[in-house]
């Protein structure tokens, strides 16, 4: 670009809400580009661009048809939340783009509900599974959805347990026809009241008495995803999800009913994982599981490995192995596939499978160790301990050049 292009924040309250920068920058551009509504709160000589859909797509040779004039981009609040400012300096460079933000939605809402701002959690539905907000879901935890049907939000809270959690719609924040609405999530889903399009939902998280709440930290109890027994258990899979490490992208291989991706990804919401099960009926309930533990964006792949694999083709960052280690190739085809300073884990517990650990443990080290849980139960009138299967673990790091 042969000048910046800078980009203004502006609110629902238009030309008075623009500081006197602000409206110099929109005054002196000779191309103003923006929604149609945000167009239409400004007045200016400039040519008008409004935003064709999709606009991902056309941006890049939007911007270079005006490559030579001075180009003033309106945006929402703060063009750095969640809006278009992020995008433009992924294309153009930092250096090539100048903000100017006005207070976001988010600010605002935090201000008229009394909430602080470092304390609470926001959640973007916009092209993003609503179903997100159940990893969000504890007592006391103050939640703005933004981007959502407030009628949506009402219900998901109700079926997870939350339906008496205060429950608010903020419409139109900062304009002179903003409103708030307060009620719980319960009174939202019998009022049957349709608000304006631009609103945001603030929860403040109250469970229903009984309703469990899963941990933060990796080791969920087994009984929070629905198995049939094909399940890392409990503290075999803490043990593991220690040593998969950071994110990036995840391949689970043999995932049963998904637990180690899933868990995964609660710990890396910014993370990929694709979750590999031969077993159709296994494979739905993985999904079942990912949307109920708001990690909807799982994907999930119904086949053999490595079959299926052919057809990933960005390489994996982390690879874990749950089942199907005997597969002639399996092993061969993850270590090629993985990225070089990616993890690699694998669980066995049968012979055949310990055999195939020890082998390429030898050939390129990392830890090979055994897990061996034993579990209280009762025997009679007293207690003893009930040994579970022991599990072998291997965990190797990819060099990012392979030894001779």
């Amino acid at each position: 670009m042969t000048a910046p292009v800078v980009v203004v924040g502006i609110g629902a309250d238009g030309w008075d809400g623009l500081s006197p920068a602000a409206r110099r920058e929109i005054e002196t551009a000779e191309v103003l580009m923006g929604s149609a509504r945000q167009l239409a709160l400004v007045s200016t000589s400039a040519e008008q661009i409004t935003w064709p859909s999709p606009l991902l797509p056309a941006l890049p040779g939007l911007l270079a048809g005006y490559r030579d004039r001075r180009i003033c981009v309106l945006a929402s609040g703060d063009p750095m939340f969640h809006g278009i400012g992020s995008t433009l300096v992924r294309i153009l460079g930092p250096e090539n783009v100048r903000i100017l933000p006005s207070p976001s939605s988010v600010s605002l809402a935090c201000a008229r509900m009394g909430w602080p701002l470092e304390r609470t959690h926001v959640i973007s539905a916009v092209g993003r599974p609503l179903a997100t907000l159940n990893a969000a879901l504890r007592p006391g935890e103050r939640l703005l959805i933004l981007g959502a049907d407030p009628a949506r939000v009402a219900t998901l809270l109700i079926n997870a347990g939350y339906g008496e959690s205060p429950f608010s719609v903020l419409e139109l924040l900062g304009s002179p026809d903003e409103k708030l609405r307060h009620t719980t999530a319960n009174g939202w889903a019998i009022w049957g009241y349709i608000p304006d399009p631009l609103n945001i939902v603030a929860v403040e998280c109250f469970p229903d008495p009984g309703t469990p709440t899963p941990p933060r930290v990796p080791g969920l109890p087994d009984e929070t995803f629905d198995h049939d027994g094909q399940l890392t258990k409990r503290e075999v899979r803490a043990v593991t999800l220690g040593l998969l490490g950071t994110d990036g992208i995840l391949w689970d291989i043999g995932a049963g009913a998904g637990s180690i991706a899933i868990e995964w990804l609660r710990a890396h919401p910014t993370a990929t994982a694709i979750a590999i099960e031969r077993d159709p009926a296994r494979a739905t309930r993985i999904t079942k599981n990912a949307e109920t533990l708001g990690v909807p964006t799982l994907r999930v792949l119904t086949g053999t490995a490595p079959d299926v694999l052919t057809a990933l083709t960005t390489p994996p960052t982390t690879i874990f192995i749950g089942g199907g280690l005997t597969t002639p190739g399996l092993l061969d085809h993850c270590w090629s596939s993985l990225h070089p300073g990616g993890r690699l884990v694998a669980n066995a517990v049968t012979l055949e499978s310990e055999a195939v650990l020890s082998t390429w443990y030898g050939h390129l080290g990392g830890d090979l160790f055994r897990l061996a849980i034993n579990r209280a139960a009762p025997l009679g009138d007293f207690t003893t301990w009930r040994p579970q299967l022991p599990v072998t673990i291997w965990s190797v790091t990819k060099p990012h050049e392979e030894p001779r």
